[in-house]
């Protein structure tokens, strides 16, 4: 099972996946993969990494249902499904079985860099879905699985068991384990930053000062205090 932090999770709820961007990019750390969306939109999602690697039929160790499942079980309450569909991209990747037996047993998303589909009954159970795109024909025949609870990667991004995920209408980052303490506080200060600049913007100030007065093009530089 996961080790969730509800304390830090709740406090990653109060800034967005830009800010965590930022974070990473101050602290050095590759964290963005690219294009990967709500399928629709439901607020943001934050959790320990249950990972999962699918991959073309044939080439896995299991079905790809039963892969599925034991990868959402090992990963339990709080976590986030994390499949890399990165060798079978244009398959469903995270379908209605599979997202509801993740809605029953306390996971709180699922994000992936292949396609989805029954994107419905995501939304009639209330599980926020993360991909690039929704395909609708079936993993039956056409994907195998090839490990779960292992390291696997997003967009070429590495992510292991434990990794923390956050994602939003921005996005998706991932933010390694040891680092997540780190990122959590640069981003609450990125954000605080942020709307001090806006209130002074909104207030009368000049936009110009009001940005340069915070030295806002060096925020995301490693010498900045965090």
């Amino acid at each position: 099972m996961a080790q969730v932090d509800a304390r830090i999770i709740s406090q990653f709820l109060n800034v967005n996946a830009s800010n965590v961007s930022d974070a990473l990019d101050r602290l050095g750390i590759e964290g963005h993969p690219q294009g990967i969306l709500p399928v629709y939109h439901q607020g943001k999602i934050c959790g320990p990494a249950a990972t999962l690697k699918l991959v073309p039929a044939g080439k896995g160790s299991e079905s790809t249902v039963s892969g599925t499942l034991r990868a959402i079980m090992k990963g339990g309450a709080g976590a986030v499904l994390v499949v890399d569909a990165s060798e079978n991209p244009k398959v469903n990747s995270v379908g209605g079985v599979a997202g509801s037996t993740a809605k029953h047993l306390g996971l709180v998303g699922a994000v992936t860099d292949g396609v989805v589909r029954d994107v419905d009954e995501y939304l009639q159970y209330g599980l926020p879905v993360y991909a690039r795109g929704v395909d609708t024909r079936s993993v039956r025949g056409r994907s195998s699985c090839a490990g779960y609870g292992i390291e696997v990667e997003l967009d070429g991004v590495r992510v292991r068991p434990g990794d923390y995920i956050f994602a939003d209408m921005n996005g998706t980052v991932v933010i390694p384990m040891e680092r997540v303490q780190d990122a959590l506080k640069i981003a609450l200060e990125l954000k605080s930053i942020e709307e001090r600049v806006i209130a002074a913007i909104r207030a009368g100030g000049d936009p110009v000062e009001v940005h340069e007065k915070v030295n806002y093009d060096n925020l995301l530089k490693a010498q900045q205090p965090a």
